[in-house]
């Protein structure tokens, strides 16, 4: 068998995906502590790189910023998630470089670290405008959905870097349903950033009906109002009751339809042979619905509010995973019987083809 050789920064690139992973773990943790504006100002923190320590920088924050009194471990919080993200844009920043460098060598990938680096600068000016915006929701949830981009595209240029997956010659109509399955996760994360940025994870707080209701009341319009009115300080949300019950249940429904569509991509999956992936993919949605309800049953306890974005972000992989397998060119695939017992171990075994860059 003809072993594919990895390419030059394959080990950067999966570092940079595992350090993205952090960067949305700490994020959450950012938003769950109530610490978003933990820093009133963009990058620094009252001035300074790191929270204000001794009395003179106290002063100078006080002086300076008197609407927003220090609290050090909110600061904290907030500045320790800028480090790794201001870490992770330059490792974006040394994929993107290296792209350059080696263009047109060894199918070397160009766009896809240079859309990386696009994207990571979007991301900075998100970060920027969750501050100067006070948590505006519209920007919030942007600035989640951008670090979920990040990651997953750190973790398909992984895929492209390594050369271990063989393209596999599918149905169409599964293919089709793969990016379904995609497209709706993405969906349901975007709602999970709408829950968390307008505060109504703990909006129900019973299960399976909210309110004891099946069908509580619930004000769609606010809820959904994507205009709302720049200047108020989010933190803590402004939303009534009535709005965050849609959001909540709108997730719930969202999960719903996941699940039932992930359910059937397993199926389909499983009878083309590929065991090992369906296997990740529904271990990533039962951690998802596991947290999920925990999240509803517990009240929301950080621990595992935390996790769940990271059974977002692990299912999500998941399914860019799926995609990538199943997706490939037509001149790239190897015929694939429906019957083959294909696991993980034929998942990995790598083989050499040609790279488009």
């Amino acid at each position: 068998m003809i072993q594919a050789r990895r390419k030059p920064a394959f080990y950067l690139a999966v570092l940079a995906t595992a350090l993205a992973f952090v960067v949305i773990l700490l994020g959450a943790y950012t938003r769950l502590t109530h610490a978003g504006l933990g820093c009133p100002d963009w990058p620094g923190c009252y001035g300074f790189v790191h929270v204000p320590l001794n009395e003179a920088q106290l002063a100078h924050a006080e002086m300076h910023f008197p609407d927003s009194p220090v609290e050090a471990q909110k600061g904290w919080n907030e500045m320790i998630h800028r480090y790794f993200a201001g870490s992770l844009g330059l490792l974006i920043l040394g994929l993107a470089v290296h792209a350059l460098v080696r263009r047109g060598r060894d199918g070397q990938p160009m766009r896809l670290p240079l859309v990386l680096l696009a994207v990571v600068i979007a991301q900075a000016a998100f970060g920027m405008w969750t501050v100067t915006l006070k948590l505006w929701p519209q920007v919030v949830t942007a600035h989640l959905l951008g670090g979920f981009t990040t990651l997953s595209l750190l973790f398909l240029l992984s895929l492209r870097l390594s050369g271990a997956f063989a393209p596999l010659q599918l149905p169409s109509k599964l293919r089709a349903l793969a990016a379904l399955a995609l497209l709706m996760v993405i969906g349901q994360i975007a709602l999970g950033g709408w829950v968390s940025s307008n505060y109504a994870a703990v909006a129900c707080i019973d299960l399976p009906m909210c309110h004891g209701e099946w069908w509580p009341n619930m004000d769609f319009a606010n809820g959904f109002h994507l205009t709302q009115h720049i200047g108020p300080n989010y933190l803590g949300g402004q939303l009534d009751s009535d709005a965050r019950t849609a959001i909540h249940m709108t997730h719930r429904m969202g999960a719903l339809c996941v699940t039932a569509v992930i359910l059937l991509l397993a199926w389909n999956l499983q009878r083309h042979g590929l065991i090992g992936i369906t296997a990740l993919m529904l271990l990533g949605l039962s951690l998802q619905i596991g947290l999920g309800i925990s999240n509803v049953l517990l009240h929301l306890p950080l621990p595992v509010a935390v996790a769940h974005n990271g059974g977002g972000a692990f299912l999500l992989l998941m399914l860019a995973l799926v995609n990538y397998r199943v997706r490939a060119p037509a001149a790239k695939r190897v015929e694939l019987p429906a019957s083959s017992p294909i696991g993980l171990d034929a998942m990995e075994r790598p083989v050499a083809y040609p790279s488009q860059g």
